[in-house]
């Protein structure tokens, strides 16, 4: 990817109990997991919303596979998304991906929401066709333009997306939203970096 792209997010739950972390598709298990032939499970709790989740269903990436058999990554974490989230910050986390990760083959970038009907599927070698300005701003607010308010929260939640699931060695570290928090994502086993930024979470 381009300069400017330092890392991808994924938000995900933290009161669980994974053995080993991977980052999976987003509908059907969107958590933080453990090693699928682990015999340890637990319930999946869903970061997705349904009706979000309703419009993924019907999308396929031209020339690959359903939306939703892809890991799906955000550039920037503090979007839409997680502003509707964020009465549920300190159950959450934000990991942090490598960008290394491009390399893993089939992977491709989202322009925006990847369920907008106006998305556009790029491939790694189109990333300068992201418009990273409008993804990384601070605000996507338009309080005297409805339709640049609306383009812009789309363009916030552009995305990367990598077939199947992304081994757990491109997750590089986590946000939390407090020390609580990081002391309980502590607790079931993450051992990479962890900082503390409310800021992010829209607190």
């Amino acid at each position: 990817m381009r300069d400017g792209i330092e890392v991808t997010f994924q938000v995900r739950v933290i009161d669980l109990r994974p053995s080993r972390l991977e980052v999976l598709p987003d509908r059907s298990e969107d958590v933080l997991r453990p090693n699928p032939v682990d015999p340890a499970g637990f319930t999946p709790l869903a970061v997705a919303m349904p009706k979000v989740q309703e419009r993924r269903d019907k999308v396929t990436v031209p020339g690959g596979l359903k939306l939703h058999q892809y890991a799906n990554m955000y550039f920037h974490a503090r979007n839409p998304m997680l502003y509707k989230r964020k009465e549920e910050a300190h159950n959450l986390c934000i990991l942090r991906i490598s960008t290394k990760a491009r390399h893993i083959p089939g992977a491709v970038l989202a322009d925006q929401n990847a369920a907008s009907p106006m998305v556009r599927f790029l491939s790694i070698d189109q990333a300068s066709e992201l418009k990273l300005e409008m993804i990384y701003a601070a605000d996507w607010r338009h309080p005297d333009n409805q339709m640049a308010y609306e383009r812009h929260r789309r363009l916030k939640c552009a995305e990367f997306l990598v077939p199947h699931q992304l081994p757990p060695q491109y997750i590089v570290g986590a946000y939390v939203v407090n020390d609580a928090s990081a002391k309980n994502l502590t607790q079931i086993g993450f051992g990479l970096p962890i900082m503390v930024d409310p800021e992010l979470f829209f607190q």
